[in-house]
């Protein structure tokens, strides 16, 4: 019998951490569906097509589908979803990294003075995690033998101020969520936790690096590619007891050295707890 091949999501994957990701998958031998609005061409100001990324996917040895989707429209998900059942009936792996980023987002600005539009990522990153997630679980709890695994990615933020009230809101949401995700889909052999994800070499951060060479003089040395987090993502869900790390928020480079994981130049990214802080804790109690 021909074994299925692992089918993964990845949303917002035009660019940024959600590229990189979906290379990661491909490379593994996936076949993953990259969702993003980009198609034709950018949006914004920044390169990247979920077409081109998804023609990256197959060239690395995965299989690359590219679906436009509006990740602030339920609409849009649940046909999206509806797609991916009819195409193969089942999902393996849930990369929840669609996020909004607001301008203005990193200028260092009390929150009543940044404008009302940071709350778009309470859209477009937390409750766009909560809608993909819902919508692709029964696809992911179909066979249980499959042994999925839904990863929010998410970072420092979480517990750290780190670009204000909501930036931090929605990183604290998505860790918080993952742990209860992880709660009603353990018994369906499926782990669910979040992934903390050092300074990437998006195309983003490399421009902002660029602008200003010397306030942030000796910063790439401590950044990770895009792929990276993939990368460990990759090794979580060919682990033979992933699901001893269900409803955890952990930090990527840290799993790294844990699972032997290197990162695209061959080194091993530190972990920023030490300079940011520690995922948090959440109690094993269980109220229904």
């Amino acid at each position: 019998m021909i074994e299925k091949p692992r089918v993964a999501i990845v949303t917002g994957a035009s660019r940024g951490a959600g590229k990189g990701i979906a290379l990661a998958l491909g490379e593994a031998g996936m076949t993953v569906y990259v969702t993003g609005r980009s198609t034709a061409g950018p949006t914004g100001d920044l390169p990247g097509t979920i077409g081109e990324t998804a023609a990256e996917v197959t060239a690395r040895g995965g299989r690359g589908i590219g679906v436009a989707v509006d990740h602030a429209s339920d609409e849009s998900v649940a046909a999206f979803v509806e797609q991916v059942s009819a195409e193969h009936g089942y999902v393996d792996v849930l990369v929840n990294n669609v996020f909004a980023v607001p301008d203005g987002l990193t200028k260092p600005l009390p929150f009543w003075e940044q404008a009302l539009d940071m709350g778009q990522m309470f859209d477009i990153g937390l409750r766009s995690t909560y809608v993909m997630t819902a919508l692709a679980a029964p696809l992911m709890i179909a066979d249980p033998s499959r042994r999925g695994l839904v990863v929010n990615t998410s970072g420092f933020g979480g517990t750290c101020f780190m670009h204000g009230p909501a930036y931090g809101a929605v990183k604290a949401g998505v860790d918080k969520m993952a742990h209860d995700f992880a709660v009603d889909l353990q018994s369906h052999g499926v782990t669910a936790l979040s992934l903390w994800m050092g300074l990437l070499r998006t195309e983003r951060t490399s421009r902002v690096l660029a602008a200003e060479p010397e306030k942030y003089r000796g910063a790439d040395q401590t950044t990770e590619s895009p792929e990276f987090p993939g990368r460990v993502i990759a090794a979580l869900d060919a682990h033979a007891d992933k699901e001893r790390f269900t409803g955890r928020v952990l930090v990527a480079a840290e799993m790294a050295a844990i699972l032997g994981v290197a990162d695209v130049d061959g080194r091993q990214p530190a972990s920023r707890r030490p300079l940011l802080g520690d995922p948090p804790r959440f109690s094993d109690a269980v109220v229904r």
